[in-house]
């Protein structure tokens, strides 16, 4: 019935998708396995793109060829950059999405591909033949055989959904739970754990007095995700702002001590940076009131997603609570919030290209490694996916660096460190913050994985060599060209800012804090001409590369200094417990997780820098 797969990616999340065009787009013939072809790409939480860091790996995995900019791009109902007011490595677009159409048109995408075939069942076993994985066998018994398999299964291992004092067997509201593939992967000696996330209650938005909330617009000038060809969004959607009350505490409170989470029903860890409400209460005592953020589901819906009201609190307190919110008082409750318990593995148990240690030809990526969010599991998939195709390949495989991308940062925090919690990318988590901004995503990321012949790259190659050229023209342009006194200072008196004495280059005035090059073209015809001709995309990278040159400078310096340790690669099978100058800790932990390098090494909790030293001395170096 099926002839032997490339790759088989088992799920058809975030994860799964990007996996499966990444592995296509190489050049691999893939199989996606869903237990429902009808739930490809949803958005099971909140639905939205994007976000504080978040929104940089999105166009970090468009910038790889990934799908989830595009498909963002023709769902959005609605844009905005976050962190206007900070600096540019703060930068973080995020969209709204809608829902449906967001999964329509990720499925039509996969559908379209050549390369993928489909297949609507469970995955109970993987098939290991010595330490090697050949293939999966369903719940019906179908045997099917690939050179390497990729499990992308998201919260349906064992999952186990909690309303109140409720509790069923499912991997999201109205669908069933995976079960065979941990306890198997147990047995193979694969260390497993548990873990919580949350979601809160759907409204019917015709029953909302959205005059009571707070208005939240889309920009004025809406951006995008992806770097190729998407449109741009024409019209938008608001969002809104309301907010719990002490009645509304007082109200939840009384549901406590039905609480799953409080009365020790849930064993996994959830989220700190992303608490249910009835955390958020008891966390913060002191507060009265808790920001909400009231988010359409799509253009042609009533749905309404109420974000910051996560709960597994009994679904009669959660509407009498949410009655008490202004704006809310006669809403009629969709479906309630709830909290789900899942299996994950320990990503410490994976290689860096996201294979596993103890089985080859085996990849983990998504929820299944301890991660939560889209976007974070999105390019998981994708790095999966291209790696999966390398391995059967018998090529190197494609590992980013923590300097070159939050994608790199990601999975090296998940490999030497592990996560007890679900994991999320902060911009607090990158060291080179400066050098990963959203807006030079493709500069960075493109050219890398081009030289890897991934289809259809051709273009954004094209269009990227234009960008750079364009760039540098605007960047010689600016510090090259002069200007005088008597041209620049009605406009320096404007600004407030410190009149000039003698003429100087055009790149010490925009230098000057919140000066801008548009700012200034208005002063200057010649610039105002060039910046006429130029994209905006080129405009913004240019300027800040002209305003941020030191610090970039600063940063790349040091990020060559990691290269050098990243440089100095360490024997595979040293046996680390037989130098015994290292600390006990060091060596328990380098010895369970085989590091690469010695930057790799360096990044190990419970390595010190002195122990690094001994490596380094070891190495001759």
């Amino acid at each position: 019935m099926f002839s032997e797969y490339d790759v088989i990616v088992v799920g058809a999340g975030h994860a799964g998708c990007e996996a499966a065009v990444a592995a296509a787009n190489m050049g691999s013939k893939v199989l996606l396995i869903t237990m429902n072809m009808n739930t490809i790409a949803q958005m099971s939480c909140n639905p939205a793109m994007g976000g504080v860091a978040k929104g940089q790996i999105v166009r970090e995995v468009d910038a790889l060829g990934g799908y989830s900019g595009i498909v963002t791009d023709h769902t959005m109902i609605q844009f905005r950059m976050l962190n206007r007011s900070k600096g540019p490595a703060m930068w973080s677009p995020r969209a709204q999405s809608d829902r449906m159409l967001f999964a329509a048109k990720w499925r039509r995408m996969l559908e379209e591909h050549p390369g993928i075939d489909f297949w609507q069942e469970m995955v109970r076993e993987i098939i290991v033949r010595g330490d090697v994985c050949c293939g999966v066998k369903t719940g019906l018994g179908i045997e099917i055989a690939a050179r390497t398999v990729i499990l992308t299964n998201g919260t349906f291992l064992n999952g186990l959904i909690h309303i109140g004092e409720k509790q069923f067997g499912g991997g999201r509201a109205g669908e069933k739970a995976a079960t065979g593939l941990t306890e198997q992967l147990v047995q193979l000696g694969f260390e497993s754990g548990r873990m919580k996330t949350g979601t809160p209650p759907r409204v019917d938005g015709r029953s909302l007095d959205w005059d009571k909330m707070e208005l939240q617009p889309g920009d004025e000038h809406p951006g995008k995700f992806s770097f190729t060809q998407t449109p741009r969004l024409q019209k938008q959607r608001p969002c809104h702002i309301s907010y719990t009350t002490p009645e509304v505490h007082e109200l939840l409170k009384t549901g406590f001590d039905r609480s799953p989470m409080f009365n020790g029903r849930i064993r996994g860890l959830g989220p700190r940076y992303c608490p249910s409400i009835e955390d958020k209460i008891d966390r913060f005592a002191d507060r009265d009131r808790h920001q909400l953020f009231i988010e359409p589901e799509g253009w042609e819906t009533v749905e309404v997603y109420v974000n910051g009201f996560s709960s597994s609190l009994p679904e009669e307190i959660q509407y009498k609570a949410l009655k008490k919110v202004p704006g809310f008082e006669n809403v009629k409750m969709f479906r309630p919030g709830y909290a789900i318990e899942y299996d994950f593995f320990q990503p410490t148990q994976l290689r860096p290209n996201l294979e596993t240690r103890r089985i080859r030809h085996l990849f983990f990526a998504g929820q299944i490694n301890g991660t939560t969010g889209y976007e974070e599991a999105a390019s998981q998939g994708l790095m999966a996916g291209i790696n999966a195709h390398l391995s059967h390949t018998a090529r190197e495989p494609f590992i980013l660096k923590r300097s070159e991308a939050y994608i790199g940062v990601l999975i090296d925090d998940l490999i030497n460190k592990g996560t007890d919690e679900p994991y999320r990318m902060f911009t607090s988590r990158a060291e080179y913050r400066i050098l990963l901004r959203q807006d030079n995503a493709d500069i960075r990321l493109t050219p890398l994985v081009a030289g890897l012949g991934m289809h259809d790259l051709d273009q954004r190659m094209a269009r990227l060599k234009t960008k750079e050229a364009d760039i540098r023209q605007l960047k010689s342009f600016v510090s090259s060209t002069g200007v005088s006194p008597d041209l620049i200072n009605p406009f320096l008196e404007k600004m407030n800012s410190a009149a000039l004495r003698q003429q100087v280059k055009l790149k010490t005035i925009l230098s000057r804090p919140h000066i801008s090059l548009h700012q200034l073209a208005s002063y200057l015809p010649e610039l105002n001409t060039l910046l006429q001709k130029l994209d905006e995309e080129v405009i913004t990278g240019a300027e800040i590369d002209l305003k941020y040159e030191g610090y970039i400078q600063k940063e790349q310096e040091q990020a060559d200094k990691l290269h050098r340790l990243e440089s100095v690669r360490l024997d595979p099978e040293l046996d680390y417990q037989k130098i015994l100058s290292l600390s006990s800790e060091a060596r328990e932990k380098l010895q369970k997780l085989k590091p690469l390098t010695i930057g790799q090494a360096s990044r190990i909790s419970g390595v010190s820098p002195a122990d690094v030293s001994i490596l380094l001395v070891m190495m001759g170096r």
